[in-house]
């Protein structure tokens, strides 16, 4: 084999990686956020004693978990374009990423929410704590703090799932990636380089879950049990 690398071809285009990694951040926290409230509102309509609203819920999560995530963006974001609504890459990419990890958030909640006594739930209802919270400090905050290491699992995944966005052309790190190699012709440097990147954005922002761990499950944290 007869390769010289050269990596100095790819750091001299830092400053774009540099803006596609920034993208990736920004469509990565603002999914991991709306899908979070999708997926607890979710969970909780799973509840419900309506049959329709359990089946609609239902078929919300098979519907997505059972669907490739490139699928999805393609139909957010060309058949939405087909019947008129066209949207940027980056909305779709956002409405995309947020419906994917909204199922599996809803199904990561749920199994939170099931967790909980229902002796504690009945407790709180004879101190005569309101509905509203009764789900917000015996169930939902318990619940959340129960799953917490697999919601962070699973928003880590979508920050990595969100490479499949410069597909639209979002140009995120992946797509900003893709540009440059097209430009230098470096394959093996450029993908390189982006592993390592993608490699320090999962622990940044697995730095960030424990961050908001300390500050969100003080009890937990007064245990000495570290998520």
């Amino acid at each position: 084999m007869n390769y010289t690398f050269d990596f100095m071809s790819v750091f001299a285009n830092w400053d774009r990686l540099l803006m596609g990694a920034w993208l990736t951040i920004q469509l990565s926290a603002l999914s991991i956020v709306l899908g979070f409230a999708v997926g607890t509102l979710c969970a909780i309509a799973g509840k419900s004693r309506l049959a329709l609203v359990r089946g609609l819920v239902l078929a919300y999560v098979e519907i997505i978990r059972n669907t490739p995530l490139l699928v999805q963006v393609f139909l957010v974001f060309f058949g939405l374009a087909s019947i008129g609504w066209k949207l940027s890459a980056e909305t779709a990419a956002v409405i995309a990423l947020t419906v994917n990890v909204g199922a599996y958030t809803t199904e990561i909640m749920r199994a939170g929410i099931n967790s909980i006594h229902p002796g504690q739930i009945e407790a709180a209802e004879c101190l005569g704590m309101s509905r509203f919270h009764v789900y917000w400090h015996v169930v939902l905050l318990p619940a959340v703090e129960r799953v917490y290491p697999s919601l962070t699992s699973q928003f880590i995944l979508l920050m990595l799932a969100s490479s499949i966005t410069s597909q639209i052309s979002a140009e995120e790190l992946t797509a900003t990636a893709n540009l440059v190699q097209s430009e230098t012709f470096r394959s093996f440097e450029v993908y390189a380089v982006i592993a390592v990147a993608y490699l320090v954005l999962s622990f940044l922002f697995r730095g960030a879950f424990w961050a908001i761990s300390q500050i969100a499950f003080v009890r937990k944290r007064k245990l000495g049990t570290n998520l």
